[in-house]
This record gives C-alpha cells, structure tokens and sequence, in this order.
C-alpha cells in the first residue's frame, strides 16, 4: 500500500465503521417514523428561515471542530467519523429527519447520538461536538458544517479531493490504482476519491478535480470523434 493516499470514502476501514453506524438505525424504525409527519410540518419551516445563516454558522464550527481536533492530536480520528456520519445520514435519511425535527424531545436526541456512536466507533470528540450542536441549537446546519470541515481538513493535510465517476461501480484496488496515478499528476500528499456511479457513461471513467478532467469513458471517446467528424469538412463529407 502507498503511504499517503486515501481511495474513496469506503475504503475498509471506514466500511466497517459506515456499516456499523447504518445498522445502529435499521432496528428502529418506528422511533423515526413517528416523528417524520411532524417534522415535515413543522421542522422543515425552521430549516428554510435559518438556510441563510448556513454558510457562516457552519465556517465557524467546523472551525472550531478541527482546533478541537487538533489539540487533542486527533485530527485524522474525528475526520474518519465525519466520514462514517455523513455516509449514515446519506444511507438513512430517516435519521436527519428525526434529528432535526424540533418536536422531539432533546433527551431523545441525545441517545440516539450515543447509540450511534457506541455501534460506529465513534470518538469522545466527535460525540461531545455533536452534543454541542444539539445544545446550541444548532443541529440543522450538521451537513453544512462537515463539508467546511472537510475542506478546511484537505487543506491541512495537502489533501486532493476528486470526484471519480465510472459506469459501473469500481473496486477498492482499482479505485487504489486510479488514486495513485491522480497522486503523482498532481503531487498531492494525499488523495480522496468520491465515486459516483453515471451509466451514461456507457463504459470507462472520468475522474474530476479541481478544474481538471480525466476522461477515460466510452461516452467521452464518442463525444471527440464527434467533434473531429464536425469540425473537419472532409470527414463530415465522407
């Protein structure tokens, strides 16, 4: 294994820990479904009144996320449980929805968050931010606050996010490889993928970062033959 890059966002070791914090969920469907009509009524309509306020709420408590991380020598811990919440807000929604909903109890919350916690691993840290927020009142902007933590943690550690979108879902060696070619292209200390799967792409992958491309699809090959066939009379005559 290369020292320095970071495949995707589920890599195995972080698999285990994103798996853990879905099942922490599954078993407790009727909790969250009882709180979903009411947040559709009510809680939604506080998101929407305080959306403008996200931005600069969410800038300032990541910021204090990673001193909090970095004083505790734990920087890279709370960013892989950042990692593994955002995959289980992703894969259940229905946890957000009860999260945020203003009508159920703050007790409620609260053991939920540990339960969470204790099933994916979570770190003391982590936990006592998400208390926090919670506390502050300031739960809603969650999402908002882990995409300016994960950007202001990529600029620390030198960290090269790509989006790699492929076909067909790739495998972690391949993922690996695609990595460390993307690691000396751009002579980033480390590199993070985010794959998406885009079957319009037909066949192949294109990897985005920054304002750059690689496009390695089917899709993308059709689409330059396309372009010399019309930029070029002969060819378009033939």
């Amino acid at each position: 294994m290369v020292s320095g890059i970071v495949c995707s966002e589920t890599v195995a070791a972080r698999g285990v820990r994103c798996g853990a914090s879905q099942r922490a969920f599954v078993g407790r469907p009727e909790v969250l479904r009882a709180s979903r009509s009411q947040y559709r009524r009510n809680g939604q309509r506080q998101i929407t009144r305080m959306a403008g306020d996200n931005d600069k709420l969410a800038s300032i408590y990541a910021n204090a996320l990673v001193e909090l991380a970095q004083a505790k020598n734990a920087l890279d811990t709370v960013h892989a449980d950042v990692d593994s919440l955002q995959s289980a807000f992703k894969d259940t929604p229905d946890v957000k929805e009860f999260l945020f909903n203003p009508m159920v109890e703050e007790k409620k919350k609260r053991d939920l968050m540990k339960s969470l916690a204790d099933d994916a691993g979570l770190s003391k840290h982590t936990l006592n931010f998400m208390y926090l927020l919670l506390d502050q009142g300031r739960l809603f902007s969650i999402a908002e606050i882990f995409d300016q933590f994960e950007i202001q943690y990529c600029k620390l550690t030198d960290t090269q996010v790509a989006t790699l979108r492929s076909a067909v879902k790739l495998e972690q060696e391949q993922q690996f490889l695609i990595a460390k070619k993307l690691q000396e292209l751009t002579g980033s200390k480390n590199i993070k993928l985010k794959p998406v799967t885009d079957e319009s792409l037909i066949a192949g992958f294109v990897v985005e970062y920054g304002s750059s491309q690689i496009d390695l699809s089917v899709k993308g090959q059709l689409d330059r033959i396309t372009q010399e066939l019309e930029s070029n009379p002969r060819l378009s005559m033939v």
